[in-house]
């Protein structure tokens, strides 16, 4: 199956000078926990609920002067809406993570592809096996 009938569609970023209390209102409002982050265009790390909680509220940082850029997970892992929902679970599984943005052939983001998604779309038992392996690291 590929990726775009699995996605959530309309996935938004935010500019990396967002603040975290922006960030942490839009998750509550659009119920997601996870949001990418862009520079010059191109998305360059991702925020997650666990990040906020983390490197935020746990190190005692100011959220309303704490941006997206201070505390993001840099780099970002992707995939594209060409590929099957098989690809994205293998560089889920290798890259042990639960989100991917995904992209399309001009590199716009399009959609999300959560565990969630993945588990609506593939058998139980392949499903069952990516959480385990992106679990893996919480023993």
């Amino acid at each position: 199956m590929e990726i775009s009938k699995a996605m959530h569609e309309n996935a938004d970023w935010v500019s990396a000078d967002t603040l975290i209390s922006e960030i942490a209102n839009m998750m509550k409002k659009e119920d997601i926990g996870a949001v990418p982050i862009g520079k010059d265009d191109k998305l360059v790390g991702m925020i997650t609920d666990r990040d906020i909680a983390l490197r935020v509220v746990a190190a005692g940082r100011d959220p309303e002067k704490t941006t997206a850029e201070d505390v993001m997970t840099k780099g970002i892992v992707y995939c594209r809406t060409t590929e099957t929902v098989e690809d994205a679970i293998h560089l889920m599984d290798q890259k042990k993570i639960r989100r991917l943005p995904v992209l399309d052939d001009k590199k716009r983001l399009v959609g999300m592809l959560s565990l969630g998604d993945v588990a609506h779309s593939v058998s139980r038992d392949l499903s069952g096996e990516l959480l385990q392996a992106v679990s893996d690291h919480h023993r």
